[in-house]
């Protein structure tokens, strides 16, 4: 756990999946990116499926729920899930209900993003896992998630969103937004049409949670794109003007997926972005 002003953050891993390398590096070539990523013998990359907790003066505010614990054995063969954890047992290990929880921030609907949105009930019924929460989804990203492209349908889920819509807990945004104090949104449409990252504003520090415009330390550099983003040249634009923004006024930086580094300040040195302090 971290302070920031007078907000509390505390890292979430809820376990940890595996993607194909080069699908993750997009145009890199894997001679690069294996160098801090090494795959295993099918080319895949382990990665952390990660989020934050906020504890505000408003409640308790979670940025995106992981990969969930209701995938099949097909399911978690394919992507290689270890320990999945629903976000529900991580906030009780931490000594947090799931009814405390007032507000959900999805960055974006891929399955490994808000996986943990819902859960099965007793009756064996899909429900919202945390029944107080409003869930904080970008309009673009709805839509695109309820009528997915042919490229797209394998990564959106409807288990893990519509039940939200069915127990009226869904608020859609239009762009940035300011949802609490200190606490705003910044859409990032790149990766997907409606992706957000989230800015953390206490007593004159920042905490940015990059979701996928920047899964993991190693996607720092402005070429390092996923090919699963849709629109790659506009998540570039992204990353160039907010990365400039953190190492100038030194925002503490969040990555969603990043096997080891949880959060850490950035420096740019020789015309490149990178880790200066790793926050622990």
């Amino acid at each position: 756990m971290i302070k920031l002003g007078n907000i509390e953050i505390y890292p979430i891993v809820y376990g940890f999946f595996r993607l194909d390398g080069g699908a993750m590096f997009g145009v890199v070539p894997k001679v690069l990116w294996e160098k801090t990523n090494p795959p295993d013998e099918n080319n895949r990359i382990i990665l952390a499926l990660r989020s934050a907790l906020l504890k505000t003066q408003e409640g308790l505010v979670l940025i995106d729920t992981g990969i969930g614990n209701k995938g099949t054995e097909k399911f978690n063969h394919i992507y290689h899930v270890e320990a999945p954890k629903s976000p529900d047992e991580v906030l009780k290990d931490l000594g947090f209900m799931p009814d405390e929880v007032k507000m959900v921030i999805n960055t974006h609907l891929h399955f490994d993003h808000c996986g943990g949105n819902t859960r099965y009930n007793e009756s064996g019924r899909v429900v919202p896992t945390f029944p107080n929460a409003q869930y904080y989804i970008q309009k673009d990203e709805w839509n695109a998630a309820e009528n997915p492209d042919r490229r797209s349908r394998a990564s959106y889920l409807k288990e893990n969103f519509v039940p939200l819509k069915e127990h009226n807990q869904v608020v859609l945004l239009d762009g940035d937004t300011q949802i609490a104090p200190g606490i705003k949104v910044i859409k990032t449409a790149g990766h997907t049409f409606g992706h957000q990252i989230v800015i953390v504003t206490s007593e004159n520090k920042t905490f940015v949670y990059w979701g996928d415009l920047i899964p993991t330390s190693s996607h720092l550099s402005l070429p390092y794109i996923m090919s699963y983003d849709l629109f790659p040249l506009q998540t570039m634009d992204h990353k160039e003007r907010l990365l400039k923004q953190a190492v100038k006024e030194n925002w503490v930086s969040f990555f969603e997926h990043d096997p080891k580094i949880a959060m850490a300040y950035l420096k740019e040195e020789n015309s490149k972005v990178q880790i200066a302090e790793i926050v622990e």
